[in-house]
């Protein structure tokens, strides 16, 4: 018998042979995978009569909850690629976004319904359990399984194109972590930010049972609340919120066999607090760009691991290979910086009609004897420990010069975030009429705030023209819905303190 192609064929089988174990979790009730299953094969149906096609884009907009699950899967049932939307997506955004993607008819609740409405798009509603004449249509590992906008440099989103294979090649036994029947994965976040990708079909293609956090974003009591509820065993984090919920309250993550982190680098501290108070958590430090399908390399907090200034982002995960590469396209040697390039299973077709910037990130793969295999650039500086680990040095994309130097600003937050008194660091560039260029450090210390001591530290570990000019105290740093820092907010702080050019 030939093995299912899809994720929807895959989750068929998990229905098929657990009809009755629980597939999603929430405050509406329990849905078994048969439920699912049949409910997401009636949205398919319903897809099809309203014109879907195999290939075609259907954009989903439904808040986090068993409805846009089955949604999802009932996109892919129809053959075709979904395209999660924010309900709290601008209506401009949101019009360029139909408009590039193609988008004909979309799958919408209520409030999705409303915000569609000025959308030349056809849209079919969420209402009920989708009861009626069920479909499935069959597909290619290498048929679109989504698209998914990110930031784009210019300013304009740009939508990466992933394949059923590459969701398969995340969650089928991955490296990192064992996901069984009897794990509950809690799903927390957004449908277009990535991480929902290995939350959604890691639970639900190795038989878990998904459990629904509720809507919108989570303050650390009620992150609590819903994972203790929920009867969590496996949680996914963005790095600000993994630290935030260490910094707030600990007890979230007592219950559970393993917390995964990631987005932007870790801080020592939070690792290493976290692993006293919850000594049986397994945690994960994940990278990965959207580009290469959430994670991309993985590294296991081993008890004993000396952790150094920086957690290791670790080895490649199932599936994958890595290469750290100077400009000429040659490795480095361990210990040398150079930019990270992904291949292998993980990586997606490329940018949504995009093709000048799909042939300048996704580049044939020398190392490869396959032909057609490619790397992804990621941009990421990294480099290869004695140990045989990656190590994430900051972005290539985010330098800045400073008196004719380059500074990478990444560089500078891994260097302070190793001193004892910082809890998270961010450092921005100040740009005014008033002076040159200066970096400002923006920290959330753990006791007291001493910038003289920061100063020396930096001194110590930094060329003169990488210790920033000014440190700035902050409660918390500003994050984005997606739990990333934001940067805007950040520039935004900076303009709220005039002398932060000014040396302390």
């Amino acid at each position: 018998m030939t093995r299912p192609a899809g994720v929807h064929e895959l989750f068929e089988l998990r229905a098929r042979s657990s009809p009755q174990a629980i597939a999603i979790s929430a405050a509406e009730g329990e849905i078994s995978y048969a439920r699912l299953n049949a409910w997401a094969s009636g949205l398919a149906g319903r897809l099809i009569a309203a014109g879907v096609r195999p290939g075609d884009r259907v954009a989903v907009v439904a808040p986090r909850s068993p409805v846009l699950v089955a949604a999802l899967l009932g996109v892919l049932k129809a053959g075709a690629a979904y395209v999660p939307i924010d309900l709290a997506e601008p209506a401009v955004r949101l019009g360029r976004t139909i408009e590039d993607a193609g988008i004909a008819v979309a799958l919408a609740d209520a409030a999705g319904t409303l915000l569609l409405r000025a959308q030349p798009v056809k849209v079919v509603g969420l209402e009920g359990t989708g009861d009626g004449i069920g479909a499935s249509v069959p597909v290619a590992t290498n048929d679109l399984a989504y698209l998914m906008y990110t930031s784009g440099s210019t300013g304009t989103p740009k939508a990466v194109m992933v394949e059923h294979r590459n969701i398969t090649n995340l969650v089928t036994e991955p490296n990192f972590l064992a996901i069984t029947p009897a794990d509950v994965v809690l799903h927390l976040a957004p449908a277009p930010f990535d991480a929902s990708t290995f939350e959604i079909w890691g639970a639900l293609l190795n038989g878990a049972r998904l459990a629904i956090a509720p809507p919108g974003m989570l303050a650390s009591h009620e992150l609590t609340d819903a994972v203790g509820t929920s009867g969590a065993t496996i949680l996914w984090l963005t790095a600000a919120l993994f630290h935030r919920q260490i910094d707030e309250d600990l007890t979230a993550f007592h219950g559970l066999r393993a917390v995964l982190a990631g987005g932007e680098a870790l801080s020592v501290p939070h690792v290493a607090a976290l692993r006293a108070a919850a000594p049986g958590c397994r945690i994960v430090n994940g990278y990965g760009p959207t580009e290469c399908t959430t994670f991309s390399s993985c590294h296991i907090v081993a008890r004993d691991d000396d952790l150094g200034s920086r957690v290791p982002i670790g080895t490649p995960v199932q599936g994958a290979t890595a290469y750290v590469l100077s400009p000429d396209g040659t490795p480095v040697p361990p210990g040398s910086v150079g930019e990270l390039h992904i291949g292998g299973a993980g990586v997606s077709r490329g940018y949504w009609r995009r093709p000048a910037l799909t042939a300048e990130r996704f580049i044939p793969d020398p190392f490869d004897p396959e032909p057609g295999r490619r790397l992804y650039r990621t941009g990421d500086l990294a480099s290869w420990t004695p140990d045989g680990l990656l190590d994430f040095r900051g972005r290539t994309d985010d330098q800045v010069k400073l008196r004719g130097h380059r500074v990478e600003p990444g560089e500078v937050e891994s260097v302070l975030g190793a001193h004892p008194s910082v809890l998270q660091i961010a450092v921005a560039l100040l740009r005014d009429d008033r002076a040159d260029p200066r970096l400002v450090a923006f920290v959330v210390p753990s006791g007291t705030f001493d910038q003289r001591g920061l100063r020396s530290f930096a001194r110590q570990r930094l060329p003169a023209y990488m210790v920033p000019a000014r440190f700035v105290r902050c409660g918390s740093l500003p994050v984005t819905r997606n739990g990333k820092i934001d940067r805007t907010a950040l520039r935004a702080t900076i303009a709220e303190h005039p002398g932060a050019g000014r040396r302390a």
